[in-house]
């Protein structure tokens, strides 16, 4: 089930030419921030926004789900979507290279996606 919820994310950013497509499994480090972290990055702010905005009409149309909680749409920057037990951060390339988010969680399994 997660592992399907996970592709469905992953190629929704695929779909939209989102970049450097990875999940983080959290489950193993015992945080209780969320399951999953989905780290994926756009070109530019308007790529960024199409990334999101598909992410979320996919999730709702083949998982039945909504965001809990939204950030960063006003700007594009960094775009979180929280579904609890995933969160998507959609990060403008250079705001991804500056936060190496995924260095903090290095210990954390990772996946890499690719369009299929």
């Amino acid at each position: 089930m997660i592992t399907h919820d996970l592709r469905v994310i992953a190629d929704a950013v695929l779909d939209k030419k989102g970049e450097d497509v990875v999940s983080i499994d959290l489950r193993p480090l015992g945080t209780a921030i969320t399951d999953f972290f989905v780290v994926c990055d756009g070109s530019s702010t308007t790529n960024v926004a199409a990334i999101a905005d598909n992410v979320i009409k996919e999730t709702s149309e083949k998982l039945g789900l909504k965001p809990l909680r939204t950030q960063g749409l006003e700007n594009n920057f960094w775009v979180i979507l929280d579904y609890g037990y995933i969160v998507v951060h959609i990060f403008l390339k250079q705001y991804r290279e500056f936060y190496h988010l995924e260095d903090l969680w290095a210990d954390a399994p990772h996946k890499t996606y690719k369009v299929r």
